[in-house]
């Protein structure tokens, strides 16, 4: 006959509290890649405070949506140049240790009918895994990286991020939202557009589009166009025909408290032209506030040097000279539609977002101002 347990204290056995997880080591290293449709771009960086500092980055121009347009799919020398940066950043991550990181691709690999097969080349080649991420994702980082960027009087925000793809729009109504509390109600985006139950005032997000023309692209669209002049013109009113659907575009007026953010290339190159850069200067450029005739000179300037004057301008860069006018026809169309003196320059983009949202999920950023 089995023993029958003692009966009184000790005749069950006591509860064991299952142990909370450890705190996040502020110490962690994190990465972020985006992989665009020109560029692959990667941040190695730090929980500091509210924000992150950058222990290492990387950027190479890859032209992996070069011929997707006409053919749809990825060549094998755009996959190969792809191939080879990301084994660069796969020995960055490795020397610095990095564990917690996030590698997303856009609208090249959205679009090409063989990505799936390029994923798995690329986790077979360099041990990466990349993601796909959808258009809305893609704004929503976009809007937070910008946040800091964000001013205490604004009551009506548009970012775009001119991308090689696409470009994405965000119109954001702070208006109910304290002074005090504007950046970081735009920080808290990175949960999701549509505001959850919060004890805070939500910044509301009035509308979002993504426009699958951005640098690459729309130039692709008008490359069989000779005149300099006239392509820029015609990429400028087919970029915007393309925004009929974006709601703030039929209100078409803006008023008090309104500011514009522009991050992407193509507006840290016309900031960076305005200010006579000969060498790229990113604390004198992120931040800049532009007005829409700044912007405009510094487009006509680009119209009268032509191609060649272009190519060789070293404001503009030899990375940049080939896609800046399809970038600049993208910008002129936005200050046609809604023209400002408070279109801030942010030389940042999905790769903080993406930093800002990890971090934020992983509770190491201290809830304080930017």
């Amino acid at each position: 006959m089995a023993p029958r347990r003692p009966v009184g204290a000790g005749a069950f056995p006591k509860a064991v509290a299952t142990p909370a997880p450890p705190p996040p080591d502020p110490a962690t290293l994190y990465a972020a890649l985006d992989l665009g449709t020109n560029s692959c771009r990667m941040l190695i960086a730090q929980p500091k405070g509210s924000q992150f500092h950058v222990v290492d980055s990387f950027s190479k121009s890859v032209q992996l949506g070069t011929g997707l347009e006409a053919s749809g799919r990825l060549s094998r020398a755009s996959i190969g140049r792809t191939v080879q940066a990301m084994r660069i950043c796969k020995g960055k991550l490795e020397r610095h240790g990095v564990e917690r990181m996030r590698l997303v691709a856009t609208e090249a690999c959205r679009r090409a009918r063989n990505a799936s097969d390029f994923i798995r080349q690329i986790r077979r080649e360099t041990g990466l895994a990349l993601e796909i991420i959808q258009p809305e994702e893609e704004a929503r980082l976009a809007v937070v990286s910008c946040a800091p960027l964000v001013s205490t009087r604004t009551e009506q925000l548009l970012v775009v991020d001119i991308g090689g793809g696409s470009t994405e729009l965000v119109w954001i109504d702070l208006s109910a939202v304290p002074r005090h509390d504007r950046p970081r109600a735009i920080m808290r985006l990175h949960a999701g557009f549509v505001a959850k139950d919060s004890p805070f005032p939500a910044a509301r997000v009035v509308d979002w589009i993504s426009v699958p023309l951005g640098v690459a692209t729309l130039k692709e669209q008008f490359d069989d166009v000779e005149d300099d002049a006239a392509r820029f013109a015609l990429m400028s009113w087919f970029f915007e025909e393309n925004l009929a659907d974006f709601s703030p575009y039929v209100a078409g007026e803006v008023g008090h408290g309104f500011q514009i953010i522009g991050t992407s290339g193509t507006v840290t190159t016309v900031a960076a032209s305005h200010l006579g850069l000969k060498r790229y200067d990113r604390t004198k450029v992120d931040g800049l506030r532009m007005t829409s005739r700044q912007i405009d000179t510094v487009i006509r300037d680009y119209l009268s040097l032509g191609p060649e004057g272009r190519r060789t301008d070293p404001r503009i860069g030899r990375d940049r000279h080939a896609l800046i006018m399809s970038g600049a026809a993208i910008l002129q169309a936005l200050m046609r539609i809604w023209p400002t003196d408070r279109i801030s320059v942010a030389d940042r983009g999905l790769r903080e977002g993406l930093l800002y949202a990890q971090m934020s999920a992983d509770g190491v950023l201290e809830d304080g101002p930017f």
